[in-house]
């Protein structure tokens, strides 16, 4: 029976036979070479043997290494900080939370290291990425939302993007090569699926120059098929695992619809209308009876007949019941109108075509307005089987891929900090292999001598050691030392203009990295010299990173509001350790008297928010000029010593902190007392010369307080009064703003309801 062809598997594939260009592969290949060199893979296997057939040293002095070190510790020095700003009044004290859940997910994934290394990736690779995924077996089956650090090339792009985070892409895909286990034990629930799949890649593992003799790292792609195996100690199978994220359009329905007036609200509406209709009934009956009253005059007086007074009449009482229920029914419509308010609800068009077929909710309706919103769809796909297709969550608009670049270039395809330096790490490596090699040969001489005038090798064994009597034929002339050129300066000067050149081209300094000859004299003109050197890294880090991090924390916000929909407690380490942890809980019940459930408080998932970079938070700081600035700021009385102490790395600085915050809070306890004692004796001196006229002034203090007092109990019964009345009118509104509350939220869920049994009528057969 004939395989059946997957459609979604044979799509990818060919998506990735179209993106992995000439273009890509050379891209690759240039900065998988900046990033061999970086870790001292310097020489390829023909340059090895060029040196080693003509007796010449192949060592390497990686200049390299230092500048991605010290590049890589500027950008990550400080652990970044994202802040949410809500859109609404509403949604501030929500957004203050995201912090704290910002925290919480960055230490989990050990965010700190996988940002360094991403960061090393950008370095030497020209990009890194850091991936936001869900966990959906941690914390018990509730799932985390975690960061990871994927593989920049294994990572392909829209070759058409043109926006430095990839958001005009129409697709990112991720192409990884794994063992058949591993696969199974990342999709348990699929194991199947995968042992059905098959692999027709040609897997390509020569991706830079390095000799495999010599090569001092090693990374996935240097390992063979032949060399995978599983748990067993058998020979695994190699499959190619997709993942592929696209952008693509959803239509939304805005639904704008009149909510109905909840039980409260129609009895007061009917008490309004009953009251109205007996006033118009009231003075209809009037006037039917002047009408009746004339109408008799005329009968009397023959200029009606009795049957038409009789018929006018009736008609008189009928139409004035018609008036009176159609007055009611206007005034009912009218005050409906008044007191419902008007809500929108955003649907999808599949749910809006299942809602509007429902009557009631139909003839709520008001308005409605049609949009298209951006939707992440993800295709897995191990070798020829498509695994799973799914569409994200609504709340996730953008690729959960953020990339890091270096140098961008307008196109997927950066520049790395190393591959300039490549060109100068050859001239070094060769005028130091030149000046070792003619240093070894001015201390291991050669001898030009007539042949058969000595024995040769008595003379290689002993022509260096020292006082040895070296035999020559007799009458044969002695053998003649040959000198080595004298090696010229411009070797001298090529080493140190180099390093010199590779710290200008990185924009890594001598001084930057700790060498005192390049150090300035001055402490101020160290620190000048620093600020200085950082120019050009805190410009990438503005341009590159600080971009890519806050579009993480967008990306993480959205992640995680998708996820937390439930109960939660997060535990949160404070910076600085000084307040030690943090209890952070979102979406807690709300419940009314009655135990119904009536809302949440901290509604983590229906907060809008804006995310932002704490500023500085990534910038590198030099701690000393900071320390230095802090102390000023204390001087000038900005800042106090606990302050500036939380900013120190010094030992166990949180009891300091602790033992200085109760000295300081008894200190002004102490201050405090000591100013009421002075207050207090020159009241006592106050009090001394006012005893004299105590005694003029006693008879009328003595009324003046009887007023007082009359007046004051006065007050304070018109006030408790007052008060007692505002306490009940508050009660009363918040009494009816619960029940109104309740009364809508039991409406809502009764639509939703209706929506649910529609869908599952027409799921049915």
């Amino acid at each position: 029976m004939a395989k059946r062809k997957d459609k979604t598997a044979d799509r990818v594939r060919h998506l990735f036979d179209q993106v992995n260009t000439a273009s890509r592969v050379k891209w690759e290949t240039v900065n998988q070479k900046g990033f061999d060199f970086a870790n001292d893979n310097q020489l390829t296997e023909a340059e090895q043997q060029h040196l080693s057939e003509q007796g010449m040293p192949d060592f390497t002095i990686n200049r390299i290494m230092p500048v991605v070190e010290m590049l890589n510790f500027y950008a990550t020095a400080n652990t970044p900080r994202w802040q949410a700003v809500g859109v609404d009044a509403s949604d501030t004290d929500v957004a203050h939370v995201f912090s704290d859940v910002a925290d919480y997910i960055w230490d989990l994934s050990d965010g700190q290291t996988i940002f360094s290394n991403a960061i090393n990736d950008a370095i030497t690779k020209s990009v890194g990425y850091l991936l936001v995924t869900v966990d959906p077996d941690s914390d018990h089956g509730m799932g985390d939302v975690v960061i990871k650090q994927p593989e920049p090339f294994d990572i392909f792009v829209d070759p058409k993007s043109r926006d430095i985070l990839f958001k005009d892409a129409s697709f990112v895909m991720i192409r990884k090569i794994l063992p058949t286990s591993h696969l199974e034990k990342m999709f348990p629930s699929l194991v199947s699926k995968i042992r059905k799949a098959s692999s027709n890649q040609q897997t390509n593992f020569n991706y830079s120059e390095k000799s495999l003799k010599m090569q001092k790292d090693f990374t996935y792609k240097d390992i063979s098929s032949s060399e995978s195996i599983n748990s067993e100690g058998e020979n695994d199978t190699l499959l190619e695992l997709f993942e592929v994220y696209e952008k693509i359009k959803v239509g939304y329905v805005n639904v704008f619809y009149r909510m109905p007036p909840n039980e409260q609200q129609i009895a007061q509406i009917q008490q309004q209308v009953q009251v109205q209709m007996q006033e118009m009934q009231a003075e209809m009956q009037v006037q039917i009876m002047e009408q009746e009253k004339e109408m008799a005059a005329a009968v009397e007086a023959g200029q009606m007949l009795p049957e038409r007074f009789q018929l006018e009449m009736q008609k008189a009482s009928k139409m004035m019941q018609d008036q009176l229920a159609t007055a009611e029914q206007q005034m009912v419509s009218e005050l409906q109108a008044s007191v419902s308010q008007i809500e929108n609800k955003i649907v999808s068009e599949k749910e809006f075509k299942t809602i509007s077929n429902d009557p009631t909710f139909s003839k709520m309706i008001v308005d409605t307005a049609t949009f298209y919103g951006n939707r992440i769809k993800l295709s897995c796909v191990a070798g020829d089987v498509t695994l799973y297709e799914k569409v994200l969550p609504e709340q996730i608009t953008e690729y959960p891929l953020v990339p890091f670049h270096f140098k961008w270039t307008g196109t997927p395809f950066p520049i790395s900090a190393v591959s300039p330096l490549i060109g100068k790490q050859r001239e070094m490596n060769k005028a130091h292999q030149l000046m070792v090699h003619n240093a070894s040969l001015g201390s291991s001489l050669r001898w030009m001598h007539e042949e058969g005038s000595i024995d040769t090798d008595y003379w290689e064994r002993y022509s260096s050691s020292p006082g040895a009597l070296l035999p020559v034929r007799p009458g044969a002339m002695a053998p003649t030392p040959i000198q080595p050129a004298p090696l010229s300066n411009a070797f001298f000067g090529i080493v140190n203009e180099g390093k010199q050149d590779m710290e200008y081209l990185a924009g890594i300094y001598g001084a930057m990295q700790g060498d005192t000859s390049s150090q300035h004299d001055t402490y101020r003109g160290m620190l000048a010299m620093d600020e200085y050197g950082t120019r050009r890294v805190k410009q990438w880090m503005k341009n590159s990173i600080e971009p890519g991090l806050k579009r993480l924390g967008r990306v993480v916000a959205q992640f995680s509001q998708a996820t937390y929909t439930g109960n939660k407690v997060f535990r949160v380490v404070q910076p600085n350790n000084i307040n030690e942890e943090k209890q952070v809980e979102i979406n807690v019940p709300i419940y009314n008297d009655l135990g119904e459930s009536i809302g949440k408080f901290n509604d983590y998932g229906a907060a809008k928010f804006d995310i932002r970079i704490v500023a500085g938070s990534t910038l590198p700081v030099n701690r000393w000029a900071y320390l230095d600035e802090l102390k000023q700021y204390m001087q000038m009385g900005v800042i106090d010593d606990i302050a500036l102490l939380a900013e120190t790395d010094i030992k166990n600085k949180e009891s300091i902190i602790k033992r200085k915050s109760m000295y300081a809070q008894m200190k002004g306890q102490i201050d405090d007392l000591e100013e009421k004692l002075k207050n207090s004796t020159g009241t006592v001196e106050t009090l001394e010369r006012q005893v004299v006229q105590a005694g003029i002034k006693s008879k009328v203090n003595a009324a003046e307080t009887e007023i007082s007092k009359q007046k004051y109990s006065l007050k304070s019964d018109m006030d408790k009064e007052h008060n007692e009345t505002k306490a009940q009118q508050k009660h009363l509104r918040n009494s009816r703003k619960l029940q109104t509350d309740t009364e809508q939220k039991q409406f809502k869920n009764s639509l939703q309801n209706v929506i649910k049994d529609l869908e599952r009528t027409k799921e049915k057969p």
